[in-house]
């Protein structure tokens, strides 16, 4: 069975206007229902499944968010290619608002609870090393050349723990860490596409300088969402291109990740969790090369 492109829409991105064949979909999960209903359909002629991070009406904070419940779903429905649209604050001055960045690293500053599909009698240690999946990634960063997009390609996207932007001294901080974009909804999304063995990928935008810029206003959510009403057309035409090629194969071994990381015994592993196991572990074709 060919993959499956899934979109995760952040702020300002709510729906995927062009689709066709269009089904939206109530998915039960064992961690409770997703952010939103999903809505399938045809887009160019692929298959692709969306889901609004934050919920209908946006409703949901970052910290609220249904992360396990949104992973589990869209790889029900059989995604093997995960596309992230995020909004992001600058931590360097040559990426300015309007910007379009796939990051290559993150580093993890949030505190949530529900980081790992594996617990409750199955251990695994996934390897995150490199977070995103190369493949992916290279063919967002193509198509968004192809329509002369903003976009820089690369980079390393700062996770913390919203819904309250960083201090002043947080965003000194991390520029001096060379981190490119801070944001609060990478992780654990990242952690959990890769134990689900998708292929993941953030498109995100820039929306303002965080706080650390002396020589602009302090970020505040009427700057964002200006900026952001602005890049949601852009995100709409890249993810439009990206839908209208086949997905790319995959180089990073995402598929594969979970699969020989766990530590636990298979004796010692009841049956629901080797459901949880199995499920986590199987691929459709087409998601390694």
């Amino acid at each position: 069975m060919p993959g499956t492109l899934g979109i995760i829409g952040g702020s300002g991105l709510y729906d995927l206007p062009g689709m066709s064949k269009v089904d939206e979909l109530t998915v039960d999960t064992p961690y409770g229902p997703p952010s939103a209903s999903v809505v399938t359909g045809h887009f160019n002629g692929h298959q692709v499944a969306f889901l609004s991070r934050h919920g209908s009406g946006h409703r949901l904070n970052p910290s609220e968010v249904h992360y396990r419940a949104n992973i589990h779903a869209l790889k029900q429905l059989g995604v093997t290619h995960l596309v992230s649209i995020s909004a992001v604050g600058s931590l360097q001055a040559t990426l300015t608002p309007g910007t379009m960045v796939v990051p290559d690293q993150i580093i993890d500053r949030t505190i949530r609870g529900d980081r790992s599909f594996f617990e409750n009698g199955i251990v695994a240690h996934v390897s995150l090393a490199d977070p995103f999946c190369a493949g992916l990634s290279d063919a967002l960063t193509d198509e968004a050349r192809k329509l002369d997009l903003p976009l820089h390609d690369g980079g390393t996207y700062v996770c913390i723990e919203g819904p309250q932007f960083s201090t002043r001294a947080e965003s000194h901080l991390y520029r001096t860490w060379d981190a490119g974009v801070i944001g609060m909804t990478a992780m654990p999304e990242a952690r959990l596409a890769r134990e689900a063995g998708m292929c993941y990928a953030i498109v995100a935008t820039v929306t303002d300088y965080d706080v650390w810029h002396d020589s602009e206003e302090d970020v505040s959510v009427a700057s964002v969402l200006a900026v952001l009403a602005k890049n949601v057309d852009r995100s709409k035409r890249l993810i439009s291109e990206l839908a209208s090629r086949d997905l790319p194969r995959c180089t990073s071994g995402c598929a594969l990740a979970a699969i020989h990381a766990v530590s636990t015994h298979p004796d010692a592993i009841d049956e629901d969790r080797n459901a949880l196991l199995s499920f986590l572990t199987s691929s459709t074709s087409g998601t390694e090369s």
